[in-house]
């Protein structure tokens, strides 16, 4: 497991929900299982650098929430509210976010190799430095998002941008296409027309033909 996580941590804070904190605390008093938040309400809390690893957070409320530094290795997070969490930092290797909200999330430097990014709503989210290597980006917004200094690995990269979406420093390889919106106008960019559209906004990514592809 890739997480470097002290033991005896504790939160800052705990949930407002009282259930969710009740959740929490069972968890806490003993950590020798995944914790069970599917469907929890965790607004409040402050859970910056606990470990997660393995944890159920289907559905789960996390808007707001610190999770700065957290580990969610191989954490379930489908359909997750992430709403301006802050994940700075956190490892979300293997993390399953498929179909989460993270809109305004802020994932600067945070560790995403080969997580599942399915219909991510990640429109004005910051990724700045983050790795992203290996990992499935299908359908995912990112209009209005920070990609500075982020690296990728063999992403596939089949997102959605526009002229507010910052990809200057993004390095790596990905493959396509993506689509630009402009407006209520869009376009599909792939090859070497994807390479030109980052190239001139300050990136240097490099796209890899379909037929590389696995799977």
């Amino acid at each position: 497991m890739p997480c470097d996580v002290a033991a005896g941590w504790q939160p800052a804070a705990l949930p407002a929900d009282p259930e969710a904190a009740r959740h929490l605390q069972e968890w806490l008093d003993d950590p020798s299982y995944s914790l069970y938040g599917i469907e929890q309400d965790f607004r409040g809390a402050d859970l910056s650098g606990g470990n997660f690893a393995g944890g159920w957070f289907i559905g789960a409320r996390l808007a707001g929430v610190r999770l700065a530094g957290a580990c969610f290795y191989r954490a379930d997070l489908q359909s997750a509210d992430l709403t301006g969490a802050d994940l700075t930092g956190a490892c979300l290797v293997k993390a399953n976010l498929d179909e989460a909200v993270l809109r305004s999330a802020r994932l600067g430097g945070a560790d995403m190799v080969r997580a599942d990014l399915y219909e991510v709503d990640a429109a004005g989210a910051g990724f700045r430095g983050t790795r992203i290597g290996g990992a499935w980006l299908h359908g995912v917004d990112l209009r209005g998002a920070d990609l500075a200094d982020a690296v990728m690995s063999e992403n596939s990269f089949k997102v959605r941008v526009d002229d507010t979406t910052v990809v200057r420093g993004l390095t790596g390889t990905v493959f396509g296409p993506i689509t630009v919106v402009s407006g209520d106008a869009s376009r599909e960019l792939a090859g070497a027309e994807l390479e030109a559209w980052i190239r001139a906004r300050g990136g240097d990514v490099q796209v890899i033909p379909p037929h590389r592809q696995a799977g």
